[in-house]
């Protein structure tokens, strides 16, 4: 008689969701996994960002102890800065959420988020929560804690100053609040619904001792993760190294490291352990009624595996599927269990399958081409799918594969993009969406395999793969998009005077004959020329450019150009927008085909820039627009070209951290402002600085910030040419900056420099770092911790107008 049992599958862990499409695991691998079987204790670790995670903690309680670990970063780090590209905000959040999930596939935890938004560095935890909504977040700390289940929660920051950050501390507060609202049913009661209260048994703080700060003490509870795992093949240093070192767009690249190494612990509720963490818990299946035989069972399998015939543990495997699946109870941790039993009877069975689309973007609505490939060592195998009626049967080493159909009735895209969101906080729907860390997969195919007479119940996302000719086969999720997208060709365009501008968008089409209008909607007092633009994009994949001719009436208002596209008697309003490193899968997803529509009387003396690239900003392509004549300079042309043809030369942010060729074209640069050239530096932090001293005269370059981005700027020079020629500048231009106003402010100025700015947060001593100016020869140097990288780019039109004052003669 068959058995069988529905779930949704959730893979061994959400991580595997776009690393691989079925899991395979070695023989160590499988033994590793069959030991955790008879674990039942959680752990689950709380902090603010992507990078504040202990991995090397995570990978000893995932992989030594066996728990289910997880680690929540309240936020995807969408506001920091980006060491490997130009993407910010919530691009960069987008990178950041697949590095994470990268590291987790090292050290074998798994990954959540809140609906908080990283909105760049902040000073205490009460200006965190003035930008964040604390009700919401708390909520969502609740649910994945009553979703999770943890028996210990661990945090890595303390609630106050000593968390260096803002949102570090807001992350403790946080966490040891959900403690005990996770099991007070009067705390968001409508979680109950889907939810259980939950009461962990104990919330510690791991404690630390690097960045100057020693919150170690002998009387915690201390315990050596940096010990060996045979299996493995490496302690959890050297893991522990393998997953900080995916987190590369913060250069977070990581040494192995190996030998005993000391964790620390005190309480915050629920009493210190004296030995172990899960001291008075239950970790086996003892917490599960009528489980009793269930352990032997494991053990049994566990004894007898074969590693060099893993086969031989299938049928065991199977009844101890079957044994679970008997027990009276639906609770989150027998279907996990449910879920890794089924996974090691595929792998045990090296039973394999996939499902791929033929285009890596398909249209919604749009009917396309499915195939699946499947094999298994077993003879008799049998696989059912939900694209079609076909079944395989499968025979030993016998690859097959069968086609199909498949439509998407909805766009992919991350739930957290969905909508527009709010400064402190991202919209996210339904609260389960946060079990998803990188969203639900755009379609899926359900399966059910027979082996043995039991059926199991599988869900695979549907992918898209192909083969690279340098990194062999690749998989990247499928993206459902809009029949037609619409892309712009800046987030910003800024109109002098009354002038006209052509503005070109890229239409693509992700199916056959797609035929419609394009229209942009403008603010009022703009004018478009034409109205409306038909067109007819007969193949996949064809790409048109479309040209608008743009101009400001008088008493034009600034604000947003929407490209809106009717196709089929439906609108469109998105671009598409691709994210591609080879450390993470693609990204795809739909930005609003919207951009700012600025007039501003702007003036430079400028027009030929030199750009020395850094760490990656879109300020080259902003200046560009703005009508300059862009070169990026390489290290050939600085040492050897004739850099008097630029009337400024600027340097990308922290290119003095990540270019190491610039200490040996400090000299050149130097001559240059020597001879009559300005010079601009953007932002670095202080080390590591591929040389001590970044101007002609000497600097320090510090941590001190303004993240208040509305903060008064007071004008310390109000003579000085930075603020008056081309352009005047007053207090109205520093009204809508956006996230901050300045970072690594400067102290201990030689006094050739000139501060004409000074600026603070709330509650701080007044700070004049933001600004550097200096005559040096003939020209000029200016180094600025002004964040133009984040408001050329949004538009701003103050930072435009300064911004032109510090590069003009």
């Amino acid at each position: 008689m068959k058995s069988r049992i529905i779930l949704f599958f959730f893979l061994i862990n959400t991580t595997f969701l776009f690393a691989q499409n079925s899991p395979q695991l070695n023989s160590s691998d499988i033994l590793q996994n069959i030991k955790k079987l008879n674990v039942t204790g959680s752990v689950l670790y709380i902090a603010a960002h992507p990078d504040d995670e202990n991995t090397r903690l995570l990978a000893y309680l995932a992989k030594e102890k066996n728990y289910k670990t997880g680690y929540l970063a309240l936020t995807r780090g969408d506001g920091g800065q980006n060491l490997i590209g130009n993407e910010q905000s919530e691009d960069l959040g987008l990178i950041r959420t697949q590095e994470l999930l990268a590291a987790r596939r090292n050290d074998g935890a798994v990954q959540f988020f809140t609906r908080a938004n990283d909105f760049g560095f902040s000073k205490t935890p009460q200006e965190t929560f003035k930008i964040w909504n604390k009700d919401s977040i708390l909520s969502d700390v609740v649910y994945i804690i009553r979703k999770f289940k943890p028996d210990v929660i661990i945090t890595r920051f303390p609630p106050d100053s000593r968390a260096g950050h803002g949102h570090h501390a807001a992350s403790s507060i946080l966490a040891q609040e959900a403690f005990d609202a996770a099991a007070n049913p009067k705390m968001f009661p409508n979680q109950l619904k889907e939810v259980q209260v939950w009461q962990a048994k104990r919330i510690l703080w791991n404690n630390y001792n690097f960045g100057g700060n020693d919150n170690t003490a002998e009387d915690q509870l201390k315990i050596d993760v940096g010990v060996y795992n045979p299996l493995l093949g490496k302690s959890y240093g050297e893991i522990a190294a393998e997953s900080r070192s995916n987190h590369k767009s913060q250069g977070f690249g990581s040494a192995r490291q190996r030998g005993s190494s000391l964790e620390y612990f005190s309480a915050w509720k629920g009493g210190l352990p004296k030995t172990d963490l899960m001291e008075g818990v239950k970790t086996d299946w003892s917490r599960i009624d009528g489980a009793g035989n269930i352990a032997k069972q494991i053990e049994n399998i566990q004894n007898s595996y074969d590693a060099s015939n893993p086969k031989k543990s299938v049928a065991d495997l199977l009844q101890l599927y079957q044994s679970i699946t008997s027990l009276k109870n639906n609770s989150s941790l027998v279907e996990d269990k449910l879920n890794e039993v089924k996974n090691l009877i595929l792998t045990c069975s090296g039973t394999w399958f996939e499902a791929y689309a033929e285009n890596p973007q398909i249209a919604v609505n749009n009917p396309f081409k499915v195939k699946i490939d499947a094999i298994s060592q077993l003879d008799n195998i049998v696989i059912n799918s939900s694209i079609n009626q076909e079944k395989l049967t499968l025979s030993s080493n016998k690859f097959q594969s069968i086609n199909g159909t498949q439509t998407a009735k909805e766009i992919s895209q991350p739930y957290w993009l969905k909508n527009e969101h709010e400064v402190g906080m991202y919209e996210i729907g339904n609260q389960n969406n946060l079990m998803f860390p990188e969203g639900k997969p755009a379609t899926t195919i359900d399966f059910i395999v027979t082996i043995n007479g039991v059926e199991l119940s599988f869900t695979r996302p549907l992918v898209y793969k192909y083969t690279d000719q340098v990194r062999g086969e690749v998989y990247q999720p499928l993206a459902i998009t809009p029949p037609v997208t619409a892309n712009l060709d800046a987030k910003a365009f800024i109109f002098n005077s009354d002038g006209s501008k052509d503005i070109h968008v890229k239409l693509k089409a992700f199916k056959n004959d797609a035929k419609g209008t394009l229209s942009l909607e403008l603010p009022k007092g703009w004018i478009a020329y034409p109205a409306k633009v038909d067109f007819n994009l007969k193949k996949y994949g064809e790409e048109q450019d479309l040209v608008f001719k743009i101009s400001a009436q008088a008493k034009a208002q600034n604000g947003d150009l929407i490209a809106t596209v009717l196709i089929d008697g439906e609108k469109f309003t998105k671009g598409i927008k691709t994210i591609s490193y080879e450390h993470i899968p693609t990204i795809t997803y739909f930005q609003s085909a919207k951009a700012k529509l600025v007039k501003l009387d702007l003036k430079t003396t400028a027009k030929n820039i030199g750009y020395i690239a850094g760490a990656g900003d879109l300020m080259p392509e902003t200046l560009k627009e703005i009508g300059l004549n862009v070169t990026m300079l390489s290290e050939n042309e600085i040492m050897n070209g004739d850099l008097s043809k630029y009337d400024a030369i600027i340097a990308g942010i922290r290119a003095y951290n990540v270019n190491d060729r610039l200490k040996f074209e400090q000299a050149k640069l130097m001559k240059y402002v020597e001879n009559g050239g300005t010079y601009l530096v953007q932002y670095n932090v202080n080390r590591p600085l591929v040389l001590d001293q970044i101007g002609p005269y000497p600097f320090t370059i510090s941590r001190d910030r303004v993240t208040e981005e509305d903060a008064k700027v007071n004008f310390v020079k109000p003579e000085s040419k930075a603020l008056n020629y081309p352009n005047k500048i007053t207090e109205n231009d520093f009204k809508d900056w956006i996230q901050e106003r300045g970072i690594y402010f400067t102290t201990d100025e030689d006094n050739h420099y000139e501060k004409p700015l000074s600026m603070k947060d709330t509650g701080e001593k007044e700070s004049d770092g933001s600004l550097l100016i200096a005559n040096y020869g003939k020209g000029k140097f200016v180094y600025t911790g002004l964040v133009f990288f984040r408001e050329l780019p949004a538009g701003v039109p103050g930072a435009y107008k300064l911004f032109m004052n510090l590069i003009s003669k």
